[in-house]
């Protein structure tokens, strides 16, 4: 096995000034990022009502038997 040994790599900084995107084809990108985001909400709301279904859970336990 012969060793590699690797040169450090400089680091180059680059700088974007412009994107050139047709018009359209920016258009279709936005609506397919659109409907992508549509399933996403949906698991979004399922967590969200997940974690406060718990929460009431756990508080209304408390609420509702007091202890003697």
């Amino acid at each position: 096995m012969a060793e590699e040994t690797q040169m450090p790599q400089e680091k180059k900084e680059v700088i974007i000034t412009g994107l050139k995107i047709p018009f359209w084809d920016l258009v279709w990108f936005m609506v397919k990022f659109a409907f992508a985001s549509i399933p996403a909400l949906f698991i979004i709301y399922f967590i969200i009502g997940l974690f406060s279904a718990l929460i009431g859970i756990f508080v209304g336990g408390f609420a509702g038997h007091p202890q003697m």
